[in-house]
């Protein structure tokens, strides 16, 4: 059999890595004939890069190789002394970068990559490569605030790549259960979604810490790091890990494991952008009740809820509550007291007219969906996970969809392409606005200050703005330093 001609461009190349997954389902053609058994034509495989290659990095392009089927010809990272010396030895042959920008104009060759940076490179970086069109694989949470991931849904539709937040969760069969007990009415009309966490587990509720750019690792390229972040010197503490805290870098308790657990009634009771946002978080009291953290850093924990319209799932209105800092809901009586709810530490709790879903699936944890009914009847998963494949096959899924192209049914077949993970980024993120908004201050009329973002946050989210404390939309995006913008 004549083997096809081999394409004379880099874009006729991804054109033809298209075009012989879509022919692969009417001729097949043996191995051997190609090249040996499990050979693999360099032409039928795509060309992978990661922007970030340590920590999470390291096993988003690994599981994106798939054991090698496909090629990983570039890394990027601020840092290859640390975690990412595992995704060098992994890939001795990718070419090694400190600046994604770099990378990607110089490997023109790049079809696609896959961006495990800290949160708020998640955009710029994925804009970036989608600008040059290359598909794009993005941790949770897909972007840093609200208006970047509106940005990211839209610029994926008009550049038609294939896109894929790292909610692996998602890719959960046994999250088909819980959609299964929701279409089947078996828990009744649906009013009251509860969610907990008990992140943070990093340093988060106290001051800013210091700089000491002595310290600073030699390894380190400390301005690509901070990105579109304001300079400042080094500062110990920030990379690899407690950047999560601070909200010049990270998105919290919400940030880390929102796009988990809220992903499980967001998706299956098919909901959109919440209406309101409110929020409450820890307090101390000197003289006068005051947050117990600083403006520049997250709160220790906090308190909010968002209510949605009704939809064809649920069938009325939704009360959803978030809980992180350790606050957990109280027990319900239709779960016998010595059994947990949810993970323990973290869980969902889906809450009808007739009965009770709890669930932890999309947080990485082995426990199984449960269903109890207030007439005492229950129905749990199966003991073991369904689907033994690394974190689901979700970034396989998603390689795969970059192969069959924008559009096709694979990629229609993702779990978290990013006209879903967009929206759903955009609720958990409302939870940050809500909590940014609450330290806002003005002057009562006694002179002394108030809190007056302590209130409900009206949220119009087709047109990115809350309708009822203006000043509150100034955290719907954010300013960027130069070289780094969207």
């Amino acid at each position: 059999m004549k083997q096809p001609k081999k394409p004379s461009s880099d874009q006729s190349r991804r054109d033809f890595i298209k075009n012989a997954a879509i022919a692969s389902s009417f001729m097949i053609v043996p191995r051997n004939v190609l090249g040996g058994v499990g050979f693999i034509s360099p032409s039928d495989q795509l060309n992978l890069a990661a922007i970030g290659a340590g920590g999470k990095g390291a096993s988003d392009i690994r599981n994106a190789s798939v054991k090698g089927r496909e090629r990983v010809v570039a890394l990027c990272d601020v840092d290859f002394s640390g975690s990412a010396k595992a995704s060098v030895e992994a890939f001795p042959k990718a070419k090694l970068y400190a600046d994604y920008r770099e990378m990607l104009d110089k490997e023109t060759d790049i079809d696609a990559v896959t961006i495990s940076t800290p949160d708020h490179v998640h955009g710029p970086a994925a804009k970036y490569a989608m600008d040059r069109g290359k598909h794009v694989y993005v941790q949770k949470p897909m972007t840093h605030n609200i208006k970047e991931a509106r940005m990211l849904t839209e610029l994926a539709r008009s550049q038609k790549v294939v896109t894929q937040m790292g909610n692996q969760g998602g890719s959960n069969d046994l999250l088909n259960m819980v959609q299964k007990w929701i279409d089947d009415d078996k828990i009744g009309k649906i009013h009251k979604v509860e969610v907990w966490t008990n992140r943070p587990v990093w340093p988060q509720g106290g001051a800013f810490p210091s700089p000491k750019p002595s310290a600073k690792p030699e390894a380190l390229d400390w301005d690509l790091w901070l990105g579109p972040s304001p300079e400042i010197p080094y500062t110990p503490g920030l990379h690899p890990f407690s950047w999560r805290g601070w909200w010049n870098y990270g998105t919290g308790a919400l940030g880390d494991v929102g796009c988990h657990l809220i992903d499980i009634p967001f998706r299956t009771l098919g909901l959109h952008y919440p209406k309101d946002a409110e929020c409450s978080v820890g307090s101390v009291y000197s003289g006068m009740w005051t947050p117990d953290y600083h403006p520049d850093g997250c709160p220790a924990s906090s308190f909010i809820t968002l209510h949605f319209d009704e939809t064809a799932k649920s069938k009325s209105p939704i009360e959803m509550t978030w809980m992180d800092g350790g606050i957990k809901p109280a027990h319900p009586d239709i779960i016998p007291a010595d059994q947990e709810i949810g993970g323990g530490a973290n869980g969902v709790l889906i809450i009808g007219e007739k009965g009770i879903i709890s669930t932890n699936i999309n947080d990485s944890s082995p426990l199984m969906p449960k269903l109890y009914l207030n007439d005492g009847t229950t129905e749990f998963g199966p003991e073991t996970e369904p689907n033994i494949e690394p974190e689901y096959g979700h970034q396989r899924k998603w390689v795969d969809a970059c192969k069959a192209g924008f559009g096709s049914q694979e990629h229609k077949g993702l779990t978290s392409s990013f006209d879903y993970a967009g929206p759903m980024t955009e609720t958990v993120l409302m939870g940050n606005l809500a909590i940014r908004s609450y330290l806002l201050r003005r002057e009562n009329s006694k002179g002394q200050p108030e809190f007056y973002g302590r209130k409900k946050l009206l949220w119009d989210g087709d047109n990115l703005r809350i309708t009822n404390l203006e000043d509150a939309n100034q955290f719907v995006g954010r300013t960027y330093r130069e070289g780094f913008g969207m």
